[in-house]
């Protein structure tokens, strides 16, 4: 690998923890070697700089990161145009917590739903509780351009992997949910959203 191209990510490219990073990474139009990894079959390049050999993993010349919001932050801070966090401390620590809370309330669904091990039960239980949640923040979609901001910011970038499964998961969005449904439609015809897609991702919808 040339210096050139010395960033370099191990992805996988079903899931969507490495679909968020891929977004940052192109919203930033960052040149990046995409290292497309079927789960189960980590390279042992792969298990030299991650020990977990977890999905993502970046690798910038003598650095590697693992856990997907450390390495959004990193890019973030690493290429700072355009920002995708907000300048000021107070709004800063509130696009985290966000972060936090798409991660607490529907991650674990979304997982659940994504994990072929899961029970019937199981999945019936997720499909509601994530439906019903979503749709209950839809009407923060018409306040506001972004999820709670009226710029695109790293939250964006955690909550559009996650919509863009929705048919796979089986999860259905009421007509209510107009303003969250406008919301997907324009994020995901933007070009970078667009770029952000694996061959997979892209046979989901």
């Amino acid at each position: 690998m040339g210096v050139t191209n010395r960033l370099a990510c191990y992805s996988d490219p079903a899931d969507h923890y490495s679909h968020r990073v891929r977004i940052v990474l192109a919203e930033k139009a960052v040149t990046v070697h995409i290292i497309d990894i079927v789960p189960g079959r980590q390279p042992a390049a792969l298990m030299e700089v991650n020990p977990y050999g977890s999905l993502p993993t970046l690798v910038d010349r003598d650095l590697a990161l693992y856990e997907s919001t450390v390495v959004m932050e990193y890019l973030d801070e690493r290429y700072p145009h355009p920002p995708l966090l907000p300048a000021y401390p107070v709004a800063r620590a509130n696009a985290r917590l966000l972060m936090h809370r798409i991660q607490r309330d529907w991650c674990c669904h979304v997982d659940a739903l994504l994990d072929p091990r899961s029970k019937e039960a199981t999945r019936v239980d997720a499909r509601k509780h994530l439906r019903e949640s979503l749709a209950g923040v839809s009407p923060l979609f018409a306040e506001m351009s972004h999820f709670m901001s009226d710029e695109q910011s790293l939250v964006d970038c955690c909550l559009l992997p996650i919509l863009w499964r929705l048919p796979v998961m089986g999860v259905e969005l009421p007509r209510a949910a107009k303003p969250l449904l406008d919301y997907m439609d324009r994020q995901f015809a933007r070009e970078a959203f667009q770029a952000s897609l694996s061959a997979a991702e892209r046979e989901m919808r």
